[in-house]
C-alpha cells in the first residue's frame, strides 16, 4: 500500500508539470532562505560556547552612576584586587588588552592591528587550541610570542616557527613559543599574537586604578552563586575606589557578563570585542517564518484546487474501502514527498549561493555537513512543512463524497475560493510588509548619508596615530605636510567624527560645585579650520595666545544649552575637568553643533580642550588630485615613521562604517523581499493558470458574445488585484507599528508617509499584474471554437 503510494504521488508529480514545478520551486527557494537564515542563527548563538570552562567564565564590566551603561574596560589592579579579596570564589583573572605593533622577521614586516597582551594563564583560562606549545607554560617567559596559524604562515611560511625571534617595533625581541589553531569564526575575541602583559604589569600606568585599558575574566568557582559575589561588589567598589569616586564625583559599580553572552549583549561604540545584534536575529527569524508560510501557502492553495481532478480518485479509493485517515494520510505523504525534493534541491542551491550569501554578511560561514543540527533542522523542515502544507488538502479532499465524486459532479464552493482568496491575502500581506520595509530603511539610510552633519568631511584623509614614532614625531610631520600646496589644513585630535569621545566630569562656573558631564575632544589648534566648523560665539584657539594650550576651552551650542548660558554668556565663564586639569581652563569659544557622534546617537554636549592625548590625524586636502596628494601624505609619513606601513581612510567613508550593520539588513532585506514577492506571484500564476482554464467555455461564449481581448483580459485580472489590494490595507498598519519601532533606534529619523504605501502597494499591484496578464491575455486571444466544440 505504501509502495502504491508513492507511486501515486510521482505519477500525479509528472502529470502535473506545471503545477510541481510552481511547488517545487516556491518550497525549494523558501527552504534555501530559511537553511541561510539558520546558519546565521546557529552561529550568533554559538559564540564562546566551545569554551571548556565557558559556564563559569565572566567578563567583569564597569558601571556608572547605578545607570544601565556598562564599560568593558578596567585597570590593571582590578584583577590582583579581585583575586586577593575573593580567594574562595575566584580562582583565575585574566587581563586582556586589545593593542598593536610593528612585527618583523627580517625584510617582512606588517602593522599588526589584532595584537593582545595577556596574563600569562590565558590558554589555561580559554580554550584556544595550541598547535605546538603548552597552554601552561607558552606565555610564562615575559618575551615569548603566540601566533595564529595564519600568522606563523605570513611571517615563516612552511618553516617551523618554534624558536624563531620576531621583534616587536624594531626595539623588543620577542621567541615564538606557541602556535594557537586559527580562531573560529564564534569567538568574540580576534587575535593573530599574544605577548605577555608582564612586560608591561610593572610601569605605572598599569599601576594606575583610572587607566581603565584592558579586559579582565574571571573564573568563578564551580560552587559560587553569581549573585551573592556581585552583591560583595560595592564593598569592593568602597574599599578600592572611594577616592576616586570622590575626586571624580562619580559613583562607579561592578558587574559580571557571562561568557556566552558577551556577544549579544548591548555594548558601547568603542567596546572592541565582536559583538552582535539581537535585533537582527530576530529580523531574519521572522523573515524566514514568513517565507516559509508564503511557500506552504502555494502548495495548499494549488493542491486544493486541484481537488476537483482528483476527486473520482478519491471516490474510487472510498469505495474500495479507504478509511478517510488513510486518505489524509497518502496525501500529507504526497507533499512530505514535495518537500524531500524541494530540501535537497534547496541543498544543492544553498551550497551554490554561499559565497554570495557570505559577502552579504561579512563574514564567512560554511555549511556543518559533519555536525548533527544541520540534518536536525531539515528532517525538522520536511516535517513540518509537509504537515503544514499538506493539511489542508488532505483535509478537504478525504471529506469528498464517493457518490458525487464519482459522478463527476464535484465543485469548488464559495467556501473554497474564500479560503483560497484568503490564503493569497495573507501571501500578499507579508510581502507588501517587507517591501513596506525594505523601502524605509533605504530612505533612512539615505536620509542619514544625506543629512548636514554640521562639518566638511569631504577630501579629508584619516590616518591612525598608534605608532610611537609618529606620535614622536607629530609637529615635524604636521610641517612637511602644510609645505605642500595639495594639503589645507591638518589637525590631530583624540576621535575623528563619528569616533570615540570618552565623558569626562567637569567642575563648572556657577554650577554651585555640582559636577557636569561632557564629552571631550581633545586636539591642537587647527581643529576647527580642519572640520570647517561654525564659531557663533568668541573666538578660536589662536598661536597669537600661547596660554590657550593649558588654559583655554571651546564648547558647543549644546554644552551651553545645558549649563544654562546662551553662546555669548559662556564666553569667559571658567570650566574645569576634574582629572586632568589642575586649574580651571576658560571658555574661549562656542562653535555650532556638529553631528560629531551616530547619527542614532542624540546630540551631545562637547568640550574642545588642547592637549598631547592625541589618536587620529585629519589631512584636508587641497586639490582633486587625490593620487599626487596621499603620495605626499606618504612621503611625509615615511620621513618620520619608516618602520611603519601607510595606513589611511578618507572621513566621508565612515558612514559605512558607522551603519555597516544598517547597510547590511537594508540588502538582505531587499534580497529576501524580492523572493519573497517572487514565491507569492508563483502562486499567483498557478492560480491565474487553473481560473483561465476553468473558465475556458465562459471566455469563448464571451467572445462569441462580443467580449473584446482587452475586457475579458480585465476581466480575469481583476479578481486578483482585489486580495492584493485587502492586503495592503491589512499590512499597511503592521508595517507602519514595526518600521516605527526599528526608527527609534536613530536620533535623527525620518517620518513615515502615507506614499510610501501606495508606493508598495502599486508595486505589489504592477508585479501581480504582470504575473497574471500572460495567462489572461492568452485566454482572452484563444479561438472561441476550440473551447466551444466539445461538451
Amino acid at each position: 500500500m505504501i509502495k502504491n503510494y508513492f507511486q501515486i504521488a510521482w505519477r500525479n508529480l509528472i502529470k502535473n508539470k506545471v503545477f510541481s514545478f510552481i511547488n517545487i520551486l516556491g518550497l525549494t527557494i523558501g527552504i534555501t532562505v530559511c537553511a541561510m537564515i539558520f546558519l546565521f542563527i546557529a552561529n550568533q548563538f554559538s559564540f564562546d560556547k566551545f569554551h571548556s570552562q565557558g559556564d563559569r567564565i565572566y567578563r567583569v564590566m564597569r558601571g556608572f552612576d547605578n545607570t544601565k551603561d556598562r564599560a568593558p574596560y578596567l585597570s590593571a589592579p582590578y584583577a590582583t584586587a579581585l583575586l586577593t579579596d575573593y580567594p574562595d570564589d575566584i580562582k583565575k583573572a585574566v587581563r586582556v588588552m586589545p593593542a598593536n605593533g610593528l612585527f618583523s622577521f627580517g625584510n617582512i614586516a606588517f602593522n599588526e592591528k589584532k595584537l593582545f597582551i595577556a596574563d600569562d594563564d590565558f590558554f589555561e583560562l580559554f580554550s584556544f587550541p595550541l598547535i605546538k606549545g603548552n597552554p601552561m607554560t607558552v606565555l610564562k617567559n615575559p618575551t615569548s610570542v603566540v601566533l595564529t596559524e595564519k600568522t606563523a604562515k605570513k611571517y615563516f611560511g612552511n618553516e617551523n616557527p618554534i624558536g624563531k625571534i620576531l621583534q616587536l617595533d624594531k626595539t623588543k625581541q620577542l621567541t615564538v613559543t606557541g602556535i594557537a589553531k586559527d580562531l573560529p569564526v564564534n569567538s568574540h575575541l580576534e587575535f593573530d599574537l599574544i605577548i605577555p602583559l608582564s612586560n608591561y604589569i610593572n610601569t605605572e600606568p598599569f599601576k594606575a586604578w583610572q587607566n581603565n585599558n584592558l579586559f579582565t575574566y574571571i573564573l568563578l568557582d564551580e560552587h559560587k552563586d553569581v549573585g551573592q559575589l556581585e552583591k560583595q561588589f560595592p564593598d569592593f567598589m568602597n574599599r578600592h575606589m572611594k577616592a576616586v569616586s570622590t575626586n571624580m564625583g562619580i559613583h562607579f559599580d561592578l558587574a559580571l557578563t557571562p561568557l556566552k553572552d558577551v556577544y549579544l549583549e548591548s555594548h558601547s561604540t568603542f567596546d572592541s570585542a565582536k559583538h552582535g545584534d539581537k535585533k537582527v536575529i530576530y529580523i531574519f527569524l521572522s523573515i524566514a517564518i514568513l517565507i516559509l508560510i508564503i511557500a506552504c501557502i502555494n502548495f495548499m492553495n494549488l493542491s486544493t484546487i486541484r481537488a476537483v481532478d482528483r476527486s473520482k480518485e478519491v471516490g474510487l479509493r472510498k469505495v474500495l474501502g479507504a478509511q478517510r485517515l488513510q486518505l489524509m494520510g497518502q496525501f500529507i505523504g504526497e507533499s512530505i514527498l514535495l518537500t524531500t525534493i524541494s530540501c535537497i534541491l534547496a541543498m544543492c542551491l544553498l551550497q551554490l549561493l554561499m559565497p554570495v550569501y557570505n559577502q552579504l554578511l561579512g563574514y564567512t560561514l560554511t555549511v556543518p555537513w559533519n555536525s548533527w543540527p544541520i540534518y536536525i533542522f531539515l528532517i525538522a523542515i520536511i516535517i513540518i512543512v509537509g504537515l503544514l502544507a499538506g493539511s489542508y488538502p488532505a483535509l478537504y479532499l478525504s471529506t469528498f463524497s464517493p457518490i458525487q465524486a464519482l459522478k463527476g459532479k464535484l465543485r469548488l464552493g464559495k467556501g473554497g475560493t474564500l479560503f483560497r482568496h484568503t490564503l493569497v491575502v495573507f501571501q500578499f500581506s507579508i510581502s507588501i510588509l517587507l517591501i513596506i520595509g525594505t523601502l524605509i530603511i533605504s530612505k533612512q539610510m539615505k536620509y542619514v548619508k544625506e543629512l548636514g552633519l554640521g562639518y566638511d568631511d569631504q577630501q579629508t584623509v584619516v590616518i591612525p596615530i598608534d605608532n610611537e614614532e609618529l606620535y614622536n614625531n607629530l609637529r615635524t610631520f604636521k610641517n612637511k605636510l602644510s609645505a605642500s600646496s595639495d594639503i589645507a589644513s591638518v589637525s590631530f585630535m583624540s576621535g575623528e567624527p563619528g569616533g570615540f569621545f570618552d565623558s569626562h566630569t567637569f567642575e563648572v562656573e556657577r554650577k554651585n560645585g555640582e559636577k557636569w558631564k561632557s564629552r571631550t575632544e581633545f586636539t591642537d589648534f587647527d581643529y576647527v579650520s580642519t572640520l570647517n566648523l561654525k564659531i557663533i560665539a568668541g573666538r578660536n584657539f589662536s598661536a597669537q595666545y600661547p596660554t590657550d594650550s593649558t588654559s583655554a576651552v571651546l564648547v558647543n551650542r549644546t554644552a551651553t544649552s545645558m549649563l544654562g548660558f546662551t553662546p555669548e554668556q559662556a564666553i569667559g565663564k571658567w570650566i574645569k575637568n576634574t582629572i586632568r586639569d589642575q586649574s580651571p581652563r576658560k571658555i574661549i569659544g562656542v562653535i555650532d553643533d556638529f553631528n560629531f557622534l551616530s547619527l542614532k546617537e542624540n546630540m551631545d554636549a562637547l568640550v574642545i580642550a588642547p592637549s598631547d592625548d592625541l589618536r587620529v590625524a585629519l589631512i584636508r586636502l587641497n586639490t582633486k588630485d587625490f593620487p599626487a596628494a596621499l603620495k605626499t601624505i606618504k612621503t611625509a609619513f615615511g620621513k618620520v615613521a619608516p618602520l611603519y606601513p601607510f595606513e589611511y581612510s578618507f572621513l566621508d567613508q565612515k558612514f559605512d562604517t558607522l551603519y555597516k550593520t544598517d547597510l547590511r539588513q537594508q540588502r538582505i532585506l531587499s534580497l529576501f523581499s524580492g523572493l519573497a514577492i517572487f514565491i507569492a506571484c508563483l502562486g499567483l500564476y498557478g492560480l491565474a493558470s487553473f481560473t483561465a482554464a476553468k473558465r475556458n467555455k465562459e471566455i469563448g461564449i464571451r467572445k462569441v458574445l462580443g467580449a473584446s481581448v482587452s475586457g475579458v483580459a480585465t476581466l480575469l485580472s481583476r479578481d486578483f488585484i482585489k486580495p492584493v489590494l485587502v492586503a495592503l490595507i491589512i499590512a499597511s498598519p503592521i508595517a507602519w507599528l514595526v518600521m516605527n519601532k526599528w526608527l527609534e533606534d536613530f536620533a535623527y529619523r525620518i517620518q513615515i508617509q502615507w506614499w510610501m504605501f501606495v508606493l508598495a502597494g502599486l508595486v505589489t499591484i504592477g508585479i501581480a499584474l504582470i504575473t497574471v496578464s500572460w495567462q489572461a491575455i492568452r485566454a482572452a486571444v484563444a479561438n472561441p471554437v476550440k473551447s466551444l466544440r466539445d461538451e
